[in-house]
């Protein structure tokens, strides 16, 4: 039997007040996705250590089977992988997001979800001025960077932009949680400081200002690491081929370390205009090659962050009928059964516009399978499922029939 995960990032909510008390997933026709619950098994599963941040790259890991409290070393780490970034031990990576400071003030963690080709020019220039034999900046996807630091020290505290818009930047600036790492928490804040200078005027952020748009004016390096030790998912559960979709650097750079093949789909942007039908038509590719493939949406994540429970109930709907809907007609034709689950990372609620580390909803379809009595998909109704409340590898355990 082949295996397909269909992770829309961020789907999960809580119930809102200005929708009748009902949660996106509740809102959102989704008869497909629905289809799945009422003919699967369902049930709930925490993604997140009660020691550890709910970031999307712990809660993924999580999904895959991972310890994460063994295994993660921060997002940069996987961001470097993505870009095909080899990390020397000593190298410290960080995420470095390109955002919006505006009087002070981080007003937002994407600069307006600025272009690749935008940012590519930016984090270049930034490079250039700011770079040395002990700094380097890659460029990513939109504001998705990365920066590294050779002898860089990780015992830092450096807050995630996107939980605190909003803020005066600089009661969120990084700090050093050991003597040793006192040093690099200076470089990393100067490298902000300095790129504000950097960055004002620049022609980009000027073409950004005349359009009406959000400037790139600061860069935000957070999630310190230094390169993993991950086992493969065939070292962990056996899976002998497997592949990623993803249009996040992140998720990617988990495939590296997972052993997957990564699959890029042109027009794949992370948002809610994203390339739909071409993620689909890749994971159906991708099954006949592969026993195991994992399709990551970003779009329902990004609307959470945005606070707008309308765009994410419409992501919600177009994952269901521009992704689920032809997945389930093009697997029902395939020689060998596919096993399809479809479940978030971690909650983004709306309301909160960040992260929380509340438990996911799941459901596990497979061909002939006894359906649960759950009829619909949402955060609870799977309360009543057969399987449960899972945690660990319980989840992908139960998937594969390990």
């Amino acid at each position: 039997m082949k295996h397909l995960i269909i992770l829309g990032d961020g789907m999960a909510d809580e119930p809102l007040e200005g929708f009748g008390g009902k949660t996106p997933l509740q809102m959102a026709d989704k008869p497909h996705i629905d289809w799945l619950a009422k003919n699967g098994q369902t049930g709930r599963l925490i993604t997140v250590p009660e020691t550890m941040h709910p970031g999307s790259e712990i809660a993924n890991m999580a999904v895959l089977g991972y310890d994460v409290e063994k295994v993660y070393d921060g997002r940069g780490v996987l961001e470097a992988a993505s870009m095909g970034v080899d990390l020397q031990p000593a190298d410290l990576a960080l995420r470095c997001n390109l955002l919006t400071i505006e009087k002070s003030i981080l007003k937002n963690h994407s600069a307006g979800h600025i272009s690749s080709d935008e940012a590519a020019e930016l984090i270049h220039f930034l490079d250039e001025k700011l770079g040395s034999d002990k700094v380097k900046f890659y460029p990513g996807v939109s504001y998705r960077h990365l920066l590294v630091v050779k002898n860089g020290n990780k015992s830092l505290q450096c807050t995630p932009p996107h939980d605190v818009p909003g803020t005066p930047f600089k009661e969120v600036l990084v700090s050093a949680t050991s003597t040793e790492a006192i040093s690099t928490a200076h470089l990393l804040n100067e490298l902000i400081l300095k790129s504000q200078e950097l960055l004002e005027n620049h022609p980009v952020n000027q073409k950004r200002k005349n359009a009406g748009k959000a400037v790139a004016n600061s860069v935000w390096p957070w999630s310190p690491g230094y390169k993993p030790k991950m086992p493969t998912l065939k070292e962990l559960f056996g899976v002998k081929k497997s592949a990623v979709i993803s249009a996040v650097d992140l998720v990617q750079g988990i495939g590296v370390y997972a052993g997957m093949e990564v699959i890029h789909v042109e027009g794949a942007t992370g948002l809610y205009d994203t390339n739909y039908e071409g993620k689909a038509q890749a994971a159906v590719e991708a099954l006949n090659t592969n026993d195991f493939v994992y399709l990551h949406i970003e779009a329902s994540d990004e609307a959470g962050h945005e606070g707008d429970a309308e765009l994410k109930t419409k992501t919600i709907e177009y994952l269901d009928r521009r992704v689920v809907k032809y997945i389930l007609e093009e697997t029902r034709k395939m020689d060998e059964p596919v096993a399809i689950a479809i479940l978030p990372d971690h909650p983004t609620p709306c309301a909160l516009k960040t992260h929380t580390r509340e438990p996911v909803p799941f459901v596990i379809y497979k061909p002939g399978i006894e359906p649960d009595g759950v009829e619909v998909y949402d955060e609870f109704s799977v309360k009543n499922g057969r399987l449960g409340l899972l945690k660990g590898n319980e989840f992908i355990q139960r998937f594969l029939e390990l």
